[in-house]
């Protein structure tokens, strides 16, 4: 009897006893379902960070100041790097003017931006009984890169701006129309920022566009109270919040073609230089690609953890089909015996058998592929992430349940295998 002749008889003796099959096929469905859902919601949601990351610029490099411990045998320019503690930094510990004027004129042609900015705070909009939400930052003209902002009208934040500390600003298109009814009658207007240090007065020079279908926060917040970035010159930010001259932070972009490696660890030897002699603070530059990449790894592992968890469902569903090989062995106890008697060896007995039971866990298995792509898209798209269930991931599935097909067939084959032809066909 060839394989085509065992499938067959497997299909036949599936469809006699329709309902116990589909019960026995009901553990690998939900393992198969479980574990193919939770790939596609776990696949959708790191896709969805992965792209709203890279859209703030895989080549973006942020060089921070950090705070040294007072001793440490692990130490790094002076001191083991720690996060800041309750102190703040004094103002010849920061990042200064001239740091980065010498830093753009040595990696001139390295870099094509470098951001500096001073945060103001939140707070809100009136204009005719409507109010809106924004989150105020002072920056320089190459935030604008940096941001990577897709500029509708007007211009953004220049030198001159800064240089004479106008009351410039800068607001998205989703909080123009939300307060005037259109970009156009926003141009020029007059703004009354409420913010905890009181109301300060801009007018709009320039509006971007905000896109809301990329961004994270949009999709978890209630579009009535979108927040949305104003930003104002770096200058006048700073005289705003009184703050010390100089950044506890800065970002640089790096050119076309240029290694972010090597980009990063120039840039962190550069500034850490100024701070070799400094026994407080010292320099911490990293990668927007460093960040990538632990993300990824972390929502990996949290993915692989569950589906791990999920699958132990399937030795359960796996038991069902030894338990029901067993089963449909005694029952067609006197058929194998007359194949026997006829001739048949053991090795094709054990094949019919091993192939019943793969037959059945790849029909469960495919069902289980369908149901959990359909449960992991529904549950993607009702968190707003494109669903993006994985091909391998589906073909692998269906490819495991058949292996607990064979693990699982084989001792109920190998025992069907083992019948005397005699007693066989003297079975009652």
């Amino acid at each position: 009897m060839g394989v085509l002749d065992n499938i067959l008889m497997a299909l036949a003796s599936l469809k006699a006893n329709k309902m116990r099959s589909l019960l026995t096929m009901l553990g690998i469905i939900i393992g198969i379902s479980s574990v193919i859902a939770i790939m596609t919601v776990g696949d959708s949601l790191t896709g969805s960070i992965t792209d709203s990351m890279s859209g703030m610029g895989a080549s973006n490099i942020t060089v921070s100041l950090q705070k040294k411990s007072s001793s440490s045998s692990d130490s790094y320019g002076g001191g083991r790097v720690l996060m800041f503690g309750p102190s703040s930094p004094d103002e010849e510990d920061l990042i200064s003017e001239a740091m980065i004027t010498e830093y753009r004129s040595l990696f001139d042609g390295r870099i094509t931006a470098l951001s500096c900015s001073e945060n103001v705070g939140s707070g809100t909009i009136s204009q005719a009984g409507v109010s809106g939400s924004v989150s105020v930052s002072g920056v320089n003209p190459d935030a604008m890169t940096v941001e990577d902002l897709d500029m509708i009208t007007g211009r953004f934040i220049n030198e001159k701006d800064n240089t004479d500390t106008k009351r410039s600003a800068v607001i998205s298109d989703y909080l123009a129309e939300k307060l005037y009814g259109s970009v156009e009658k926003a141009m020029g207007e007059k703004l009354e920022v409420s913010l905890n240090n009181g109301v300060q007065v801009f007018y709009v020079v320039g509006i971007y566009h905000y896109d809301t279908s990329s961004s994270m926060m949009a999709a978890l917040s209630d579009s009535d109270n979108l927040s949305t970035s104003m930003y104002v010159p770096v200058a006048t930010a700073k005289k705003i919040t009184q703050a010390s001259q100089g950044y506890q932070s800065i970002t640089v972009v790096g050119a076309a073609g240029e290694n972010v490696d090597t980009l990063l660890s120039d840039t962190e030897a550069f500034f850490t230089s100024f701070y070799t002699h400094n026994d407080s603070y010292t320099i911490s530059a990293s990668s927007m690609k460093e960040m990538l990449e632990t993300m990824t790894e972390m929502l990996d592992t949290i993915k692989v953890a569950i589906a791990g968890i999920a699958a132990i469902s399937l030795l359960v569903g796996g038991i069902g089909v030894m338990n029901i090989m067993l089963v449909s062995i005694t029952e067609r106890t006197r058929e194998i015996g007359t194949r026997k008697a006829l001739g048949a060896p053991n090795l094709a007995i054990r094949i019919q058998f091993i192939i019943e039971a793969m037959i059945i866990c790849m029909i469960a298995g495919l069902l289980g592929v369908l149901l959990g792509v359909a449960m992991g898209a529904g549950v993607a798209n009702l968190l707003g992430y494109p669903a993006k269930p994985s091909a391998a991931a589906c073909v692998l599935a269906v490819g495991f349940s058949m292996a607990i097909g064979v693990f699982f067939g084989y001792y109920p084959a190998n025992k069907a295998a083992k019948l005397d032809p005699i007693d066989a066909l003297r079975y009652e």
